[in-house]
């Protein structure tokens, strides 16, 4: 299963792809580093949530509560 960093991660490059953007460009437009977004695209775990949600809001999306799928075992 994918942690859940690798999953915002997967999330962000493949919709800053989709808009044709660079990592330094989606950088600017968030207002946040370009290692930053490295990172966040990367999957580390360790990351500022503010800084996650700003880059989150350039493709309308924000880290919210989300219930956990219970895996049957």
């Amino acid at each position: 299963m994918k942690s859940e960093s690798n999953i915002i991660g997967a999330f962000i490059r493949q919709r800053r792809k989709l808009l044709k953007l660079t990592q330094v460009q989606l950088a600017a437009k968030a207002g946040v580093g370009l290692r930053f977004v490295r990172e966040l695209e990367q999957g580390k775990g360790t990351l500022r949530l503010d800084k996650v949600n700003e880059v989150l809001q350039m493709f309308g999306h924000t880290v919210g509560p989300v219930p956990m799928k219970r895996e049957e075992g």
